[in-house]
């Protein structure tokens, strides 16, 4: 799900090096010239897309090649889920809550990048995939570093949670230069090769609050067991520490195909083509959290207890607002694509008295309650919920 984006298109290289997987289906918004290329590559069982002219050739191809084509707004949620092992859900954004749902309500292991779906949903999600008996592997660098680290553990053994983050690209840049920060200076992160809106939210930090609250919900832990610190080389992509003082490590380098081959491959390992570190050349820095940090992890609790209030806004907004707020307007007046304009759009509302309603809403789930309701009208949503 989301093979023309970023995840999608690296997951694609992993997979296209071992004939030991089969591609049954392709989805993604709106990329139907990338989509048709994919799909003539690896030849599915269906496609999926949500925007599409009537003219394209993608119809001829599926039509051609007894390729199943879906259609429609809701395309991704609409598909066949007979014959997956595993889906790698790569959407962007809140779009990938609803497939997320549907893939376990049918049972099928999820490798899962689209952090959006436990940041709304977690509180539906993490209970229905237990129930479900279904599997879901993180494939955020960070997520899968800390899920490697306490795969065989005991979990009452754990002390703490070390997320690792890198400061993005303006970690060592003076307040005062942000009037002067580019679009394509924000979406050119120092180390990853990732999608527009994930440069964005890494460029002002949001996208670490983000991993907190996807944190909290696929590790089953408490706020003060989380730490984040600041390592701008990101090799280490994670750490564990455990109640006897010791701790687990993840590094690696920066290459996303690492986690998406891990989730692909779970519970086994297979060779890669990613490289080695070279350890006697290697520098490790930390950083002492930030204050912009600290707010964040009260942001984290907050939403994940639904108790988000005005209150919250206005300290967020007096504490980020330095940091943060510049590099969108940047962005927000040159978009170098819809997906950055409207992440940008997102940012700047928090910051204006007419939006803060609506971001409450968000914040304490009743817009999710809204949006699943809206799919499931004669579900009792208490029925997700153990």
């Amino acid at each position: 799900m989301g093979s023309t984006g970023s995840i999608g298109i690296q997951s694609l290289d992993v997979i296209s090096k071992d004939n030991s997987y089969n591609v049954v289906g392709l989805t993604c918004h709106s990329n139907a010239n990338l989509l048709f290329e994919q799909a003539k590559k690896h030849s599915p069982d269906f496609v999926a897309i949500d925007v599409i002219d009537s003219s394209h050739d993608l119809f001829n191809l599926c039509k051609e090649n007894n390729i199943e084509l879906i259609t429609g707004s809701k395309a991704s949620s609409n598909i066949p889920f007979k014959n997956l092992d595993l889906a790698i859900n790569a959407i962007v954004g809140t779009a990938g809550l609803r497939p997320t749902i549907e893939l376990i309500k049918n049972g099928i292991d999820i490798a899962l990048s689209n952090k959006e779906s436990l940041v709304l949903g977690g509180h539906i999600i993490m209970p229905l995939a237990h129930r479900k008996n279904v599997n879901i592997i993180p494939v955020d660098s960070e997520h899968s570093a800390i899920f490697q680290c306490l795969n065989g553990e005991n979990h009452r053994e754990l002390k703490k949670i070390i997320l690792t983050g890198s400061g993005g690209p303006f970690l060592e840049t003076p307040i005062h230069e942000f009037d002067s920060i580019t679009p394509e200076q924000a979406l050119k992160h120092p180390n990853w090769d990732m999608g527009a809106k994930i440069s964005i939210d890494s460029a002002t930090m949001m996208n670490k609050a983000l991993e907190l609250i996807e944190a909290l919900w696929l590790f089953n832990i408490k706020l003060d067991k989380i730490q984040i610190t600041i390592h701008p080389q990101s090799i280490i992509h994670s750490m564990v520490e455990f109640v006897d003082g010791s701790y687990k490590a993840h590094l690696g380098l920066p290459d996303m195909k690492v986690p998406i081959q891990y989730a692909l491959n779970f519970p086994e390992r297979k060779d890669s083509s990613v490289g080695s570190l070279d350890f006697e050349n290697l520098n490790l820095d930390f950083k002492s959290q930030t204050d912009a940090i600290n707010l964040l992890f009260g942001l984290g609790e907050k939403i994940k207890d639904g108790t988000l209030n005005k209150n919250d806004l206005a300290k967020i907004k007096q504490g980020l607002k330095p940091a943060l707020t510049e590099a969108n307007k940047k962005v927000q007046s040159e978009p170098i694509d819809k997906v950055a304009a409207s992440d940008s759009q997102a940012v700047q509302d928090m910051f204006d008295n007419k939006g803060q309603d609506a971001i409450l809403e968000i914040a304490n789930q009743k817009y999710v309650k809204k949006q699943i309701g809206d799919v499931y009208k004669d579900t009792d949503l208490t029925k997700f919920i153990l």
